[in-house]
């Protein structure tokens, strides 16, 4: 991805989850190379630090935008923001839940769909239309490993990240030859806050499954311009998903829920 030239009008890009993790990689990162934000998430404190500070480090102009992407109000205020224009669209809100479904709080879970899924897909949808019309645009959907497969003890997050997964490579196929390329990003454990708001007990994971926000957010960047539809970084989480491919799903579900498990202990 070039950088803006002096002189050129800076593209803009818009960032969900922008406050931390990988959102705020992704936008310093696109900051960095010649985008102006528009910063979405909950906390309107943390936006305008990050803000100021790829203000002051790359002198990117920022549009802070504090809405609750999980509720119908806020969904609509970031989608008529993508649908006025931007040339980067990273849909990165989310977030997952750890236990038995059963017994977990039913309206976190439809909260989580509706983060995860039905913001993501509002999103996309507002975005494609004008950058089908310029014959210009990336939107990277973060999805994760864990929508490549049935995920006991995760079942809600795994199967929003598979639906992300999907919709990412049903829409890479229909732009294809416009100009506009749309990728799913499937990240393994990854350094971020994820962890802590889901509440899962992770001092099992070795240290070499982890990759920290700012390798993921380089290696998607890169991905999306090759021309990549389904990314996962590392070479760790690619060996992972070449075995996965080898094993019957009803047992991928028993060993991923085995390691899972171990997530609510």
């Amino acid at each position: 991805m070039a950088a803006t030239k002096r002189g050129e009008a800076r593209p803009v890009a818009l960032v969900t989850g922008a406050s931390a993790g990988l959102g705020a990689v992704f936008a310093e990162r696109l900051a960095a190379h010649g985008h102006d934000l528009v910063l979405v998430a909950r906390d309107k404190a943390r936006l305008t630090v990050l803000a100021e500070t790829l203000e002051v480090d790359h002198g990117a102009a920022s549009e802070v935008l504090a809405v609750d992407l999980s509720h119908a109000t806020g969904r609509e205020r970031a989608a008529e923001r993508v649908a006025r224009g931007v040339d980067y669209l990273v849909n990165n809100a989310g977030f997952g839940t750890v236990g038995e479904f059963a017994r977990l709080p039913p309206q976190k879970e439809i909260d989580q769909v509706e983060l995860n899924v039905v913001t993501l897909a509002r999103l996309t949808r507002a975005a494609l239309p004008p950058m089908l019309e310029r014959k210009r645009g990336r939107i990277v959907n973060v999805a994760s490993m864990a929508g490549l497969a049935p995920g006991p003890y995760t079942a809600t997050y795994s199967a929003t990240k598979a639906f992300v997964i999907s919709l990412s490579e049903s829409v890479a196929e229909e732009a294809r030859a416009t100009g506009v390329r749309v990728m799913a990003l499937c990240p393994g454990f990854t350094r971020t806050e994820f962890q802590s708001r889901a509440n899962m007990r992770i001092g099992h994971v070795p240290a070499l499954a982890w990759m920290s926000a700012e390798a993921v957010v380089d290696s998607a960047l890169a991905a999306i311009e090759r021309g990549e539809i389904v990314h996962i970084p590392g070479a760790l989480n690619r060996l992972t998903r070449e075995g996965m491919r080898l094993v019957p799903r009803g047992l991928t579900a028993r060993f991923v829920g085995a390691a899972s498990r171990k997530f609510t202990e």
